[in-house]
């Protein structure tokens, strides 16, 4: 059976042609990330040997790069955040809400990150509250959790909310 494919995969095998086709307009953040991503776990971060005092078998395990975005340094973090999530959870329906910045505002977000980042959670609650207080709707108090995420799937700047909101409340 053959490994999965896996996001460093894919930017090893075509990373160097999309960043020579977008050269010049990729900001410098993101270039590192997918630098990083890239030599997660190769032989490009150094690592050691692992060997049984028993059998003599070794292993080579490689380094990872620690980065915040990279799937598989970042996946165990994922699942423990997530099982402690559902700890809290109500017996109730959730809901995944996304509100986006318009682009011409997020373009004004990449010189004023904390203040358009607040304002954008502060907008995104407060809908979301107003919303849920109505008595045509839910009428009644939620909880919310709330993340932002900066950039979209095609690793371009969009700034956007993910809240996932209980069908239920007090």
């Amino acid at each position: 059976m053959s490994a999965s494919l896996e996001l460093g995969d894919i930017f090893r095998a075509a990373g160097p042609a999309w960043r020579a086709a977008h050269a010049g307009r990729l900001p410098l953040q993101q270039l590192k990330v997918m630098s990083a991503i890239e030599h997660c776990r190769t032989a490009a971060l150094g690592g050691h040997v692992a060997a049984c005092g028993d059998c003599g078998h070794w292993r080579i395990a490689y380094n990872s790069c620690r980065n915040r975005h990279c799937p598989r340094c970042q996946g165990n973090a994922a699942r423990t955040w997530l099982a402690e999530r559902e700890a809290d959870l109500l017996p109730v329906g959730y809901f995944h809400v996304v509100f986006t910045l318009p682009a011409r505002i997020a373009d004004i977000a990449l010189q004023n990150k904390a203040v358009l980042y607040a304002l954008l959670f502060q907008a995104a609650s407060e809908t979301m509250m107003t919303i849920a207080a109505d008595p045509r709707h839910l009428g009644a108090r939620i909880g919310i959790t709330a993340v932002l995420h900066s950039w979209g799937a095609a690793l371009t700047h969009h700034p956007h909310v993910h809240m996932i909101v209980p069908g239920g409340g007090l």
